[in-house]
């Protein structure tokens, strides 16, 4: 994988543009953004410390069965995807420095898969809730498409948003509450150092 800063060049006139298009639009009230990749205890944990996120929720998307429980989407059988809900101030954080956190923080090119966590509800997703949103998701998957930041194609979706089931209690803010336990020490750790390392200016001061 290519540098992924490489997208602000690839994009920059593009995200100039539709940031202040986008910005002046959601001014005085939270935009909402709907992500899969992988598992939320991990996504949940990374995309909490960006300075501009109000709230954050793990669930269930993309799926057909109604009021799906985590017994139930881990099955794969479903449709659904682990997925989290973050509602931002896009007058601090814009939709596509979202995006550029959601695409440097997984794997886009490995289908129905992030790492050892095989299966439908591990696919990468972009669930969007406006055109706007859908044409900055668009453009940007395409942006990194043509630059060829990855080596392998970009297997993320694009889809538009139905509905969001919150998952069970004991998934929300699963990172802070557990630092200890092995997952955490052992996959979300590392990742949260890169991300740490990576986007330190865009962090929270607390």
């Amino acid at each position: 994988m290519k540098n992924i800063f490489l997208i602000l060049v690839v994009v920059l006139s593009f995200t100039n543009s539709q940031s202040q298009t986008i910005k002046s639009k959601m001014s005085n009230k939270l935009e909402v953004a709907t992500l899969a990749n992988g598992c939320f205890w991990c996504t949940e944990a990374i995309f909490q410390r960006l300075n501009g996120v109000e709230k954050l929720t793990s669930g269930y998307t993309g799926g057909s069965l109604k009021n799906p429980t985590y017994k139930e989407i881990t099955t794969g059988r479903t449709g659904h995807a682990e997925a989290i809900q973050i509602y931002f101030d896009p007058a601090i954080i814009v939709y596509q420095d979202i995006l550029d956190v959601f695409f440097s923080t997984h794997d886009p090119t490995t289908l129905n898969r992030q790492g050892y966590d095989k299966g439908t509800q591990y696919r990468s997703a972009i669930f969007y809730h406006s055109e706007e949103q859908k044409f900055v998701a668009e453009t940007f998957k395409k942006a990194l498409t043509e630059a060829k930041v990855f080596e392998d194609p970009i297997v993320t979706e694009i889809t538009k948003f139905d509905v969001f089931y919150e998952a069970e209690q004991y998934h929300q803010n699963y990172y802070n509450n557990n630092k200890t336990q092995g997952y955490c020490v052992a996959v979300i750790n590392p990742k949260l150092d890169k991300f740490i390392k990576k986007y330190k200016d865009k962090l929270k001061k607390n």
